[in-house]
């Protein structure tokens, strides 16, 4: 069992460093350049050749998110006046016709600011070997670069002066891959670093349409690009080298460049060999004026590019992309003829399995294919394959099967808790959830995406051998879906329109249209399950931590056992769309009234779901399904409150959070017994939920949220073959219960063979997956949740998680003390209550007389609770609602069955058993989660109890207010006061007449 924290705050760390790690890399940044030139100069570049403009259009073209500011000035003057009020991060200085003027001007500046990087800027052929040959001499200035009329030197010298500040920390956080170029002569590499970083940034671009919908995605492809360092002599090479080995992606060098402060012919050849001998395959560019070393670049095993060369741009560009990967890849043959192109990773992917096995050997045994990965910004990925020798595996097919085995692994590791564009997936399975549309994925899609990273990357290992734990295939349609979907039916007016009825707008709502783009992604989904499909409301208020409530929404079942795939995608639409409708449903107008929310507020994403079971002829439903809470407001014997509880049911979990009858048990506890044989006989389960098949289209818009479900006796599981392990029977020879189905007699549904002798570690599960959510959360929680007994899955039994919700009612208890020797003037005691507090102001009891108590005619009580309601709400008063049995059960045998909206205005809800109606509370529907939700008081008056109580001839002696068949609303003459104990789970109602 997980105990405390670490696991869970070790996974959200590692996650916010791998999401958040490239915010902390670039974090030098040049915002601010001196430029200092005549006013002739300035006025030539910016006039003539729009150098600046140009300058911008480049920082725009790389969509990159910080543009330099470029302060010009012409003197001397200006310029040290500016440095002593504003910060610069970088001068420039413009050599002109006086050659000496922006030597003074350097020194001057450097006299000023010692740190400071001061450039000379070029633009006279002329004037290039003047410099060179004094450059030595000049302190003052770092470097000298030359402007042969294009606006990328500008570029060029931001990016060079940035990299040089970041490369160390950021190969430290990020592994960013650097290019070393060795070259000593401004022109050369000013030609080269123009070329080199249009070369990257433009690989850089050709990524971001691959993650054009994140933000941050977009920020990690720029600031993962690889860094870009200048060395001008062999020294600076082999310190850079020494320093960045493990992150060198390529090596460009000159032959001739100064070693030991004297010019070397062979410095280049010599440092090459001096890389080679600590990294024999990284890729090495030998650049040089003379061909003759065009021969000793072929014995060193490196490229060769002449200086001289008309072309030098372009070789150097195309030798990047095929050298280095940059661009697409071409697959070739041995001939190198293209076969094949891949523009991303995806049909990377996807070309290696249907290349020839000659151009697989060809590329993996040249490394090309790892180089292709590392250039895109893959390192992980490219690290993975880069020592692995081709000729080491039994066969091409095993080597190439290794290599796409590699990449999908690491694809999925990406991928693990994160919400995937369906763009970015062909495919749909358990271990990610796909958005179809954007906008907030709303609270059941939050807690689903939740429940997506807890599974895929937290250790259960206690488990893995005995059972699996999965979340169902899940597609999330986001908010602006329905947004768009209410603008573009125009139909906002007749929301808002008090005389369209809730029946007319769900008509109307149907017969709206969805978008085309979302159809045409339900196709796809709709071709890619199998399976009937659960399409459940996910409103933005839906089960929030701040305000959770569960059940005022749709939710629908589509059977999907038509093999006409349309009538399955028309189903699905009209599912979609009447959860829209939902979001104005009576139901949810009145519950927004209650927490003072309004309408228009609303937004409504949709969840779609793999549905869980088995087929069962014309049937569908899973083993088991049900409820778990971290908090037991009701513990008997020796458990406690923070272990919370589990029900369980056969069939599917509508008939769980329904509040029908289930099997309640304790996680920690699973064998200690909660109930008599008499108990279990009297409240067993008795039929259930399956989806049914049959009717290829269920109605909808005129059956509601049950149409395509069937209630089913228990007695049709049993012929299905779905409750070996769910049932026991009663032997009424020695009155105890026999695990399983060898004998005849009574069935009662107690999961024993699970429970009690561990057919499957259900209990451990249940337990496991609370404390790590709750921990999570911070707060207690509910889940629900779906078992397949079968082991077709890994050959294990499994669990899946379906929904998160948490819980509020756990609050800290005040010290509340109820003083017993005010006995006389309580009209209710219990000792089973939940709440914590002292609520005054109340004098309205509405309560279900128990002599005209009739549990044949609980429908028609729920109509006229509901109706009484609709008065207390219209006159703003609270009050407290008494009546027989179960409150919020759909099952009307066990009590009044109402929904949430109906008692809207109840402030204490309390349930009384009668004689021959015994009581047993809506722990696990979802009636009770938003009674817990709402702080409302719950209490619980058992009528055999020897210290409960409620006088019911106190209620009878009050004005009568309303009356009905069955329920009387009196009115106390002053105020009540209930007091609830949260520590103790007692409770009083206090009337002070």
């Amino acid at each position: 069992m997980i105990r405390n924290k670490k696991p869970l705050q070790l996974y959200f760390n590692q996650q916010s460093i791998d999401k958040y790690i490239y915010l902390d890399m670039m974090k030098f940044k040049v915002k601010h350049i001196l430029f200092v030139a005549t006013l002739y100069d300035a006025f030539i570049l910016e006039s003539e050749d729009s150098f600046f403009e140009k300058f911008m259009g480049e920082i725009y073209q790389y969509s990159l998110f910080s543009v330099p500011r470029i302060t010009g000035v012409s003197t001397a003057e200006e310029a040290l006046d500016l440095l002593k009020t504003t910060h610069f991060d970088l001068v420039i200085l413009m050599a002109g016709i006086d050659r000496e003027a922006p030597i003074i001007i350097s020194e001057q500046i450097r006299a000023a600011n010692e740190s400071l990087p001061i450039y000379l800027l070029l633009n006279k052929k002329s004037d290039i070997r003047y410099f060179e040959e004094l450059a030595p001499t000049i302190r003052s200035v770092d470097k000298l670069f030359v402007w042969n009329g294009d606006s990328q030197i500008l570029f060029a010298i931001v990016k060079s002066t940035e990299d040089s500040v970041n490369v160390e920390n950021d190969t430290k956080i990020g592994l960013v891959r650097v290019i070393l170029l060795i070259e000593d002569s401004p022109l050369y590499y000013s030609k080269y670093l123009q070329i080199l970083y249009d070369i990257v940034f433009g690989q850089v671009q050709q990524l971001l349409p691959e993650v054009e919908k994140n933000e941050i995605d977009k920020i990690c492809k720029m600031r993962s690009r690889p860094k870009i360092l200048l060395a001008r002599n062999y020294e600076d090479a082999i310190y850079i080298f020494n320093k960045y080995k493990d992150f060198m992606l390529c090596v460009i060098s000159d032959v001739e460049f100064e070693r030991s402060g004297k010019m070397d012919k062979n410095a280049g050849v010599r440092f090459i060999k001096y890389v080679q001998s600590h990294i024999s395959n990284l890729p090495v560019i030998l650049q040089s004026s003379e061909n003759r070393n065009a021969k000793i670049a072929e014995e060193l095993n490196a490229a060769f590019i002449n200086k001289n060369s008309e072309t030098l741009l372009n070789e150097i560009r195309a030798y990047l992309k095929s050298y280095l990967g940059f661009g697409n890849f071409v697959f070739r043959d041995k001939e190198s003829n293209k076969i094949a192109v891949a523009k991303s990773l995806r049909e990377f992917e996807t070309l290696l399995h249907q290349i020839p096995d000659e151009s697989f050997y060809l590329h993996a045994s040249e490394n090309q294919l790892s180089l292709w990965l590392m250039a895109r910004g893959e390192i992980q990925l490219a690290k993975t394959l880069n020592p692995i020798q081709i000729d080491n595996f039994k066969s091409m097919s095993e080597s190439r099967q290794f290599f796409i085995d590699q990449i999908k692994k690491y694809k999925d590791e990406k991928k693990k808790g994160k919400i995937l564009d369906f763009d970015e997936t062909s495919t749909l399975d358990e271990k990610n959830i796909v958005s179809f549309a954007g906008g907030s994925l709303g609270g059941k899609g939050r807690g689903l995406a939740f429940i997506n990273i807890l599974i895929y990357n937290l250790d259960f290992s206690t488990l893995s051998n005995r059972i699996n734990i999965f979340a169902p295939i899940t597609v999330i349609i986001g908010t602006d879906e329905f947004q768009t979907f209410i603008t573009r039916n125009n139909l906002f007016d007749k929301i808002i329109d008090p005389s369209v009825s809730f029946a007319e707008l769900r008509r109307l709502f149907a017969e709206a249209h969805l978008s085309s783009t979302l159809l045409r992604k339900l196709k796809v989904f709709v071709s890619q399950i199998d399976k009937p499909i659960a399409v459940r409301s996910s409103s933005t208020s839906e089960d929030s931590i701040t305000q959770p409530f569960a059940g005022v929404f749709d939710t629908y079942m589509v059977p999907n056992c038509s093999t006409n795939k349309k009538i399955v995608l028309e189903q699905l639409a009209t599912a979609i769309k009447l959860i829209y409708a939902s979001t104005f449903s009576d139901k949810a107008r009145n519950y927004f009234a209650v927490i003072h929310h309004k309408i228009e507020e609303e937004k409504m994403a949709v969840v779609l779901q793999e549905l869980v079971g088995n087929q069962y002829g014309d049937y569908y439903y899973p083993h088991i399904s049900g409820v778990a809470k971290s908090y037991n407001y009701y513990p008997v014997a020796h458990m406690k409150p923070n272990e919370g509880f589990a029900v369980a049911a056969v069939g599917l979990g509508a008939y769980v959070v329904d509040g029908w009858q289930s099997f309640r048990f304790s996680p920690k506890y699973p064998k200690t017994g909660m109930y008599s044989i008499k108990d279990l006989l009297n409240s067993s389960q008795v039929e259930f939920y399956a989806l049914n098949c049959k009717e290829l289209k269920a109605d909808f818009l005129k059956d509601g949220e049950l149409a395509s479900l069937d209630l089913l006796d228990i007695s049709e599981a049993e012929k299905h073959g779905a409750l070996a392990h769910c049932v026991s029977v009663y032997n009424p020879e020695n009155d105890r219960l026999e695990a399983g189905l060898s004998s005849r007699g009574p069935r009662v549904i107690n999961f024993a063979n699970i429970l009690q002798y561990d057919y499957i570690p259900l209990a451990e599960t249940i337990r496991l997956l609370l404390n790590t959510i709750k921990e999570a959360f911070g707060s207690p929680v509910e889940i629900e949740y779906a078992v397949d007994l079968n082991r077709t899955k890994n050959g294990l039994p499994t669990f899946y998680l379906l929904q998160i919700k948490p819980l509020l009612a756990d609050q800290p208890a005040q010290s509340i003390t109820i003083d017993m020797k005010d006995k006389s003037k309580m009209v209710l005691f219990t000792k089973s209550s939940m709440g914590n507090g002292i609520v005054n102001g109340i004098n309205d009891v509405i309560f279900a007389d128990p002599k005209r108590f009739n549990k044949m005619k609980t429908l028609e009580m729920a109509e006229e609770i509901e109706a009484l309601n609709k008065i207390m709400s219209k006159s703003e008063r609270q009050y407290i609602l008494i009546g027989p049995g179960r409150w919020g059960s759909r099952d009307r045998f066990v009590g009044v069955p109402v929904n949430w909206s109906q008692i809207s205005n109840a402030k204490v809800i309390v349930e009384v058993s009668l004689e021959n109606f015994p009581l047993d509370s809506s722990l696990g529907s979802h009636f009770f989660h938003n009674v817990t939700s709402m702080n409302i008081g719950y209490l619980s008056v058992q009528h055999t109890s020897s210290t409960d109580f409620l006088r019911w001839d106190s209620l009878n002696e009050q004005k009568v207010i309303h009356e009905t068949k069955f329920f009387k609303h009196v009115r106390f003459k002053k105020d009540l006061t209930i007091i609830m104990d949260g520590k103790q789970r007692t409770a009083a109602i206090m009337n002070e007449e």
